[in-house]
């Protein structure tokens, strides 16, 4: 991946030309993401800046990339994995390129096909493209929502860039916190797309063209996230296992093409597992794999990590990650992931691309999305468990199931099923209601609110989780719940949190590219045509994916229950040190005036002696990020 930035006069024809020293200042705050090489470009009202991270094409692939005519300009982020075959394609039509970068075929995809060209990706990638004939700036993200890309107005400028720390030399003042983002956050575990955490930047969001023209910004949509259609596909289970494994072998070798070696995050769970396997028995490959452990056995996965790793005897390395790192290094990755966050689960992911590029990779494959596109995740369960309770909401035995979801509760004995009632009964007297899925999750976090200063309590719009049922398309409302279910986890906490404040963020903070071949749109649309009990066979999560990797992995990986990626809570305490002072003192939350000063001074005191609830936990983390959020990108 790369980095870029931009600003195009939008107030008048004769706008000023964008000063390429502002251009440089805003690259070079996400040099991170791209530390190999440095351009500008300057057309008119349009500018351009690029960082670059080489991994295909090292010696021509530079940007910004103009064409042979100079009527169309590029800056590109990500990856477009089958640009072989696309380059292909094109030459047969005549097109002559002059390297053998994708940046190219994309440039060159624009001018055969307009703004259409981006159906024809297979990839992650933000792009930017000034066509100088209409005097239009387009703006496009992939369809999952991958690379990132963020946009302003400000002072008659349209101010774009990859992260949002790369407008900010742009602008007229520092940004303020979004109260409606604040609260989206404090519900989904991220503000819901477009919104960001800050007044006035948006992101273009997962499948969208932004563009810009005659003054006027539009959005279209080019792709969304797939429902399945009325009737599912009835071909033979065994075909549909065999037609998942060709995809995912396809999809893997495609994202293995680079210049530079290819690593890959190894888990110890299933899905990074196959991925590991699928490179293995289907490439040439030399996999060199990567793992956390943690000193706190109750996070820590490296006995299944060294079954896979003895099993395929793959070159591998491990990081260990102790809970005093966590708080060393919450304030670097606050600064990464431009928003707060309600779980110290992205630290760890930082230090581990950080260990991959010390080992000289910078790009390694990852598991994610298996558990959105084929149904892995406990709240799938859990779904299940609780309409199954909604028959009976009454019944003392039924809740007590959940506790087999969530080994780790540490539920008081003798009280169990009071408490799972008191976390995942929020809404079981209304099993039909779109939302029934995430509804624990939503009021679980939501309870971060009541921390809030009176007068932002006062200023929270109208209801989020509603606003956001109100919004989900027809297909959507009207397809099983299971489906429902996972469409709302991989518009939410997927796109908003998984693949940014853990995954991207994370990833580029080292300039290390992930790729996930689970997340492959020819693999997204395939798994939308399955029965749900494909996905989930009652209670056995990615059922349809197991049959097809089984062949590779040791069936202690395939079987085991599913554990989900965790990370030991902030260890802030009374003697916590200089970060909780500068940011929990009541000056601190005074000066910012999101929080209550007294409510917050009691959450510090109820952790020093350790007395925090889950959802406390979670509150006195998504306090402290935000504090840190404030005081980095809103303070002058």
């Amino acid at each position: 991946m790369c980095g870029f930035a931009g600003i195009l006069g939008i107030e008048a024809a004769d706008a000023m030309s964008p000063d390429p020293k502002l251009l440089r200042k805003m690259a070079d705050t996400i040099v991170h993401r791209g530390p190999d090489a440095a351009a500008e470009y300057v057309d008119g009202r349009l500018g351009f800046a690029h960082r670059r991270l080489s991994i295909i094409d090292l010696e021509t692939g530079d940007q910004p990339m103009v064409s042979t005519d100079g009527d169309v300009a590029i800056v590109f982020n990500g990856e477009v994995f089958d640009y072989i075959e696309l380059r292909d394609e094109l030459k047969k039509r005549g097109v002559q390129f002059r390297t053998t970068s994708d940046t190219e075929v994309v440039l060159q995809l624009y001018r055969t096909y307009g703004i259409d060209f981006v159906s024809r990706l297979n990839g992650q990638f933000a792009i930017a493209i000034w066509d100088r004939r209409d005097q239009a700036l387009h703006l496009v993200r992939d369809r999952i929502g991958i690379c990132p890309l963020f946009y302003t107005l400000d002072s008659g400028r349209f101010v774009f860039g990859s992260e949002i720390k790369s407008l900010l030399p742009a602008l007229d003042a520092r940004p303020a916190i979004s109260i409606a983002g604040l609260d989206q956050l404090f519900t989904f575990w991220a503000p819901l797309s477009p919104n960001t955490i800050f007044d006035g930047i948006q992101e273009v969001s997962a499948g969208e063209v932004v563009s810009v023209e005659e003054g006027r910004v539009t959005r279209s949509r080019y792709w969304d996230w797939p429902v399945p259609a009325d009737e599912y596909d009835n071909a033979a289970e065994s075909d549909l296992v065999e037609e998942l494994h060709d995809l995912l072998v396809n999809a893997t070798r495609l994202r293995l093409r680079a210049d530079v070696p290819v690593g890959a995050y190894l888990s110890g769970g299933l899905d990074s597992s196959a991925i590991a396997s699928l490179v293995l028995n289907h490439t040439h490959n030399k996999l060199r794999t990567f793992s956390l452990t943690f000193d706190d056995r109750a996070f820590d996965e490296s006995g299944y990590q060294s079954m896979l790793v003895d099993h395929a005897q793959v070159e591998h390395s491990e990081l260990c990650v102790g809970r005093a790192q966590i708080l060393e290094q919450l304030e670097h990755t606050v600064w990464h992931t431009e928003m707060p966050i309600l779980r110290t689960a992205p630290v760890p992911m930082g230090l581990l691309s950080g260990h991959a590029h010390d080992a000289d990779f910078k790009v390694v494959l990852t598991g994610e999305g298996a558990d959105e596109v084929l149904g892995g995740y406990d709240i799938f369960k859990e779904s299940k468990v609780r309409q199954f309770w909604s028959r009976q909401p009454e019944s003392p035995v039924r809740p007590l199931l959940l506790k087999r979801l969530y080994p780790y509760l540490n539920l008081p004995a003798g009280k169990d099923a009071a408490y799972l009632k008191l976390f995942f009964g929020d809404g079981i007297d209304a099993p039909g209601d779109p939302g029934f899925s995430h509804a624990p999750r939503w009021a679980t976090t939501a309870k971060a609110k009541r921390f809030l200063s009176d007068e932002v309590l006062a200023a929270l719009p109208d209801d989020p989780v509603q606003g956001y049922l109100d919004s989900l398309p027809e297909p959507v409302r009207r397809t099983d719940s299971f489906n429902r279910a996972q469409y709302i986890e991989s518009k939410t906490l997927m796109s908003g949190y998984l693949l940014c404040s853990q995954g991207d963020r994370m990833l580029m903070m080292n300039s290390v590219e992930g790729r996930f071949p689970f997340l492959d749109h020819r693999v997204i649309e395939f798994a939308s045509r399955l029965r749900p009990e494909l996905k989930m066979k009652v209670l056995n999560e990615k059922y349809l994916l197991k049959q097809a990797v089984r062949r590779y992995l040791p069936d202690a990986i395939v079987n085991r229950h599913k554990q989900p990626y965790r990370a030991p809570d902030v260890p802030v305490s009374t003697d916590s040190g200089d970060l909780a002072d500068r940011c929990l003192s009541p000056g601190s939350v005074k000066a910012s005036g999101l929080f209550d000063v007294g409510r917050v001074d009691h959450l510090r005191d109820k952790a020093a002696r350790g007395r925090l609830s889950t959802s406390e936990s979670q509150a006195l983390t998504g306090i402290l990020t935000t504090q840190l959020v404030h005081q980095q990108f809103c303070q002058q």
